[in-house]
């Protein structure tokens, strides 16, 4: 069983890898025994994982992308293909709170809606497009990864509402690529995280911090950087290989819970009066 959670010979193209998420999940797939395109838009960010990834003996190539550019997106898959023949696996990451989050609906404008939804879901539809486009022309099986979040799934009140509205429509594009492309052996699944600390937590006052923060969250915390690693291993995996279609929550309990009343901001406590 273990060794189908082995990544040996995998090429992986991990979107918004620089921080948070995107690097945690990188170098668990880089411990798994895959080779990691760090692609994001800060070049120094990707370099340092670059570094991480390459101490544990992996191969990595760095690529600055601005993802919500479908032509930087294709360019990104392009070189990867030039320098390493291909890739198996498009983790499709990157994502950001736009102009529009915490604006009232009639406050955002017509430039606030396009940029933040051009970064949270087309982002995603353009890494996905450009990885479809390469494993069907090698006529070899293919995996897509893409991450939302848990505002995909419940309203978010006076927060995040255009962000939200994108994430969600991540999880349905999923599903629609998932049925559409299962034929051709291609995957697509979701993972969809709660509310996640970016930074790894080290000593005892953060993680005391970050405890108090997810008091209303059932498992009593916020998650961690790093507990997306193994999971995103598991869905590049062929461990996985019978999973297609699917919305992986992890959240602690949050979504199933309740979490809180609409309009509570869990992070700092403020609020608490449903909207």
């Amino acid at each position: 069983m273990l060794e189908s959670l082995r990544m040996d010979g995998k090429r992986v193209i991990v979107t918004g890898a620089g921080r948070g998420l995107g690097r945690q999940m990188a170098l668990h797939l880089a411990d798994a025994g895959a080779d990691i395109v760090c692609a994001a838009r800060t070049r120094s960010q990707i370099a340092a994982v670059a570094a991480e990834i390459e101490a544990r003996g992996r191969r990595t190539l760095v690529i600055p992308t601005d993802v919500s550019d479908s032509a930087q997106v294709d360019a990104m898959v392009q070189q990867t293909i030039d320098e390493w023949g291909g890739f198996e696996v498009m983790l499709a990451n990157a994502g950001a709170s736009g102009p529009a989050s915490m604006k009232h609906v009639t406050e955002i404008t017509d430039e606030d809606w396009r940029e933040t939804v051009d970064i949270n879901f087309s982002s995603v539809f353009y890494s996905a497009r450009a990885a479809v486009r390469h494993f069907l022309a090698e006529g070899k099986p293919g995996n897509i990864i893409t991450v939302s979040s848990g505002t995909s799934l419940r309203g978010s009140g006076p927060l995040f509402f255009v962000d939200g509205a994108a994430k969600a429509g991540v999880i349905n594009m999923t599903q629609s690529l998932a049925i559409q492309l299962a034929k051709d052996q291609i995957r697509a699944n979701c993972i969809v995280p709660g509310f996640i600390a970016q930074q790894t937590l080290e000593d005892a006052e953060e993680i005391e911090v970050a405890r108090n923060r997810g008091s209303r969250i059932p498992v009593g915390r916020v998650g961690e950087a790093w507990e997306l690693g193994p999971l995103a291993v598991y869905l590049a995996s062929e461990a996985s290989a019978y999973m297609t279609g699917e919305v992986f929550i992890i959240d602690g309990g949050g979504l199933a819970g309740g979490l809180a009343p609409t309009g509570w901001d869990v992070q700092s406590g403020i609020g608490g009066v449903p909207t």
